[in-house]
């Protein structure tokens, strides 16, 4: 039989609880009870005054923040809207059915009055929570960067001195307009970031003799901190033969973005440098957003010295994809006694011709072997490239058979020999141990055939994709694959929204939306014997977080309210 029409019952008011209506296992009271926000009154009371209008509780700022990470929302209009009719939000922040939620500019003037230097405090005091909970293994580091693409036009580029002087006249008049204390201007700024207000940290004993002091003292201030300046050096020289594009352009809408290809359209963008712990919950121990011109493997070595002290951390292993593999960061590494698992970097190698593996050097007689039988003989050292030469007889090489597969230069072929050769070769060897393929998450030999998934076939990295604006982020992807190995284009992603984020274990048995996924009996590890994913963040931008479990083919699980897509094997993201 046909049901009368439903009656709409939504004027009348009624008795109800919000605790009542909120489940009580929904995934908002899971983080309730697992992440205490006590800590961040502390950590923000030197960004207020002492007397004047109370201002929002800055537990309430940093768990809208939340909620605009776990809901992949950018805009903080967005997520007031969302937070007034979600009953779950609403128990969460504690705001009654009736209670006003903040005005989201208030939102906007609380993130420029904390700074980034709170987030980043913010973003440690978690690491520093999961540290004391377990959750960092501390002998594996792995070093990965993503690039972000930046709210600024290409085609508004403008020329950098043109940009440099209207700044400078325009901060001149500012200097002439703005009144002094002298003449009677009592306005108090207000005050800035925690750090800012701090007073000179108490110098320790270091054994120094007074002029070894100045000396150092001297080293510091002339030299570039990359981690505090967040960017390269704009005064620095370029390399030899190559000229920099943001030397000569800027974007006046964003200054600090530089070109970049991330395999779409050109555009501007930052590189975002990630150290994530090698352990079972992966925390994401240091982030560091750069400029696109600053390469990836650029801050590794920072990145690395800051974790190990920071963190108090002991390393036997840094892992990263072929990027890393320079030959000065495989120094540093081995030199601090820690295995450097990279691939060999490819830069300068030619496709098509013998690479360095072709030759076969001679150690006691300091020879090199090509693959003809030509004997190379040492002729000199290139200091710049830190680097022997053994160059081969022109006669010879424009009479070898394989020339074509070597060189095209008609004085014949030049072999090089690195300094740090013995590191190099070291690596090398790691190359075909279980333990770097493991690591590395590839094919251990003996390789299938080609067209097999080989054995630079990946199974599973932490390479988060962002579409973060803002620094600072972090962002761990988990995808796992069965029996027939990873696909061709591999499901993995993220998603991301531009708040900060803690450390949450949130990996569950599948299911298309956040609360059946919460429900559901969780498996007991993934394919590659993780037992749960962890995602963390820097100030001011995060990635989303994602977990998968195993199964016979490739899925990816996006933990949001609404049902999220599956990715299949091959789709792409």
């Amino acid at each position: 039989m046909l049901g009368p029409a439903k009656v709409r019952r939504v004027d009348q008011p009624v008795v109800a609880s919000l605790d009542a209506l909120v489940p009580a296992r929904h995934f908002y009271r899971h983080l309730e009870s697992k992440l205490d926000l006590a800590f961040v009154r502390d950590l923000v009371r030197s960004s207020y005054k002492d007397g004047g209008r109370p201002s929002i509780d800055p537990v309430i700022f940093f768990k809208l923040q939340l909620i605009m990470f776990f809901e992949g929302i950018r805009s903080e209009r967005q997520v007031i809207e969302l937070a007034s009719l979600n009953l779950a939000h609403r128990w969460y922040l504690g705001y009654a059915l009736d209670e006003p939620l903040p005005d989201h500019s208030s939102l906007s003037r609380i993130r420029t009055r904390l700074g980034v230097e709170v987030f980043r405090r913010f973003f440690e005091q978690i690491v520093e929570l999961c540290q004391a909970a377990g959750l960092v293994w501390g002998e594996e580091l792995l070093f990965d960067a993503t690039k972000v693409r930046a709210n600024a036009d290409l085609d508004g580029l403008v020329p950098r001195f043109y940009w440099q002087a209207k700044h400078h006249l325009a901060e001149l008049f500012d200097e002439v307009n703005t009144p002094s204390a002298a003449e009677g201007d009592v306005t108090t700024p207000l005050p800035g970031p925690a750090h800012e207000m701090d007073s000179e940290p108490r110098r320790l004993p270091t054994g120094l003799s007074p002029e070894d002091e100045a000396r150092l003292a001297v080293e510091r201030a002339e030299s570039w901190r990359l981690l505090e300046e967040r960017r390269l050096d704009p005064d620095r020289p370029s390399v030899k033969g190559y000229q920099r594009l943001t030397d000569l352009r800027v974007s006046p809408t964003d200054p600090d973005a530089a070109p970049m290809s991330d395999g779409r359209t050109p555009a501007l963008g930052y590189h975002d440098h990630y150290v994530v712990d090698g352990g079972k919950a992966r925390i994401i121990l240091g982030v560091l957003v750069t400029p696109s011109d600053v390469m990836e493997n650029a801050p590794l070595q920072d990145l690395l010295w800051r974790a190990r002290f920071r963190w108090h951390l002991h390393p036997k292993r840094a892992i990263g994809d072929s990027t890393y593999g320079t030959v000065d960061n495989i120094r540093a590494l081995e030199e601090a006694g820690i295995r450097a698992y990279v691939p060999r970097s490819a830069v300068g190698k030619r496709s098509g011709c013998f690479g360095p593996e072709a030759f076969t050097y001679d150690e006691e007689q300091d020879v090199s072997t090509c693959e003809n039988g030509t004997v190379l003989r040492f002729r000199g050292n290139h200091y710049d490239a830190r680097a022997r030469a053994y160059p081969a007889p022109a006669s010879a090489c424009n009479a070898c058979p394989l020339k074509a597969q070597c060189t095209d230069s008609q004085k014949g072929r030049i072999f090089t020999r690195s300094f740090d050769e013995e590191y190099l070769d070291r690596v090398r060897g790691y190359h075909e141990t279980a333990a770097y393929h493991k690591a590395m998450r590839t094919v251990p030999p003996p390789w299938p055939p080609q067209g097999q998934h080989g054995r630079l076939a990946r199974r599973c990295w932490p390479e988060p994709e962002t579409a973060a604006q803002d620094p600072g982020l972090g962002a761990t992807t988990v995808a796992t694959w069965g029996s027939g190995g990873p696909s061709r284009r591999s499901p993995t992603r993220t998603l991301t929204s531009t708040v900060p984020i803690t450390h949450l274990m949130v990996a569950r048995r599948r299911s298309p939306s956040l609360a059946r996924c919460y429900r559901r009996r969780p498996r007991p590890h993934f394919s590659t014997g993780w037992p749960v994913c962890e995602t963390a963040a820097q100030p001011a931008s995060v990635s989303r977080v994602s977990c998968g479990l195993p199964t016979e083919r490739s899925t990816l699980y996006s933990l949001r309210t609404a049902p999220a897509r599956r990715s299949r094997p091959g789709s792409g993201p």
